[in-house]
């Protein structure tokens, strides 16, 4: 059996595993989900569902890390192994900023969680250490590929890193607002990131293709325990880490702009919220029901299986045409 196979179904076994070990742990200290009032009201009966289930693909990651870089490394493949490392550090990295805001949220009952301003240091800290370690470290350069035009453009040093880094912060931002109906945020980054593997395999950049492959096996595991009606919810935890595996694949295949197409799912959830602020400023009514999108569609009728299904859909969808513009 193919190698990728089995670390495919490793992952997937591994996670299944740590779920059904950690979920009950999770239930039994009482880390239940706080739902909004003016949310869904079909919400309101999750209030206590375990949260902070993140941690179960952390665990699985560092796990399937440790086993992969072992394995190549026996096979004395080093240099693959070594190039896994800061691919897992900067996913790991957001999911320990995530893993402190649902602490203090769940755990010390502080509601607001990180401050703000400390949740961004975290992240801004972790995303400028993994741009200049692609460019310093292993010189993966400045060159940018253009979708649909398929050629690359080199962007002087100066405008890269500020670049990369709003590219960072906007995507784990987007994926963290894509959480919040059951299975839609794992469901969402596998099938994205099932397509950066895709293409990591199209241009033979292994340690994408390995990492991707972990991933997607991690996802499926949890959505296991995610799926309606979920067992657990993945917190800040799981959605800034998932959000830091695609961004982290994205950057490295040096291919962030395909990120509007293929994720074009947690760009509009973004782009509801912000359109919805600043709406109700300027004239004190919601142009969406609620925001973000996906609770605009629930509160329109939508069952929270419809939406998972319909927003999976376009998903897979636009990762078609992500291909073929590449």
């Amino acid at each position: 059996m193919d190698f990728g196979i089995k670390i495919l179904l490793l992952s997937f076994f591994v996670t299944v595993v740590l779920g059904i070990g950690i979920v009950p742990i999770l239930k039994k200290l009482k880390v239940g989900q706080i739902e909004r009032e003016d949310g869904p009201q079909s919400h309101l009966n999750k209030q206590g569902t375990p949260t902070m289930g993140g941690i179960i693909i952390a665990i699985a990651i560092i796990l399937l890390i440790v086993f992969v870089f072992v394995s190549y490394y026996k096979k004395e493949d080093t240099e693959l192994a070594k190039r896994l490392i800061p691919l897992a550090i900067m996913s790991i990295g957001f999911g320990v900023i995530g893993f402190i805001d649902d602490i203090k949220k769940l755990v010390f009952k502080n509601t607001k969680g990180l401050k703000p301003a400390y949740k961004m240091i975290g992240l801004l800290t972790i995303a400028v250490i993994y741009v200049i370690y692609l460019i310093n470290i292993i010189e993966l350069g400045t060159d940018t590929y253009i979708p649909i035009l398929k050629i690359y453009i080199h962007l002087p040093i100066w405008l890269y890193i500020p670049f990369a880094i709003f590219v960072i912060l906007g995507t784990t931002n987007a994926i963290n607002l894509t959480d919040g109906v059951d299975g839609l945020c794992p469901t969402i980054a596998a099938v994205v990131i099932t397509c950066l593997t895709v293409i990591g395999i199209i241009f033979d950049i292994k340690e994408v293709v390995v990492f991707g492959t972990i991933v997607i096996g991690i996802c499926l595991g949890f959505l296991l325990f995610n799926m309606h009606p979920a067992k657990v919810f993945m917190g800040d935890t799981g959605s800034l880490l998932l959000g830091g595996v695609i961004v982290a694949m994205a950057l490295y295949l040096k291919m962030p702009l395909i990120l509007i197409i293929i994720a074009l799912i947690p760009v509009l959830e973004t782009l509801s919220v912000i359109m919805q602020v600043i709406y109700f400023k300027k004239t004190g009514n919601r142009f969406f029901k609620m925001a973000p999108l996906h609770h605009h569609f629930e509160l329109s009728g939508w069952g929270e299986n419809k939406v998972v299904s319909v927003f999976s859909i376009i998903t897979l969808l636009l990762c078609i045409v992500g291909l073929i513009c590449i």
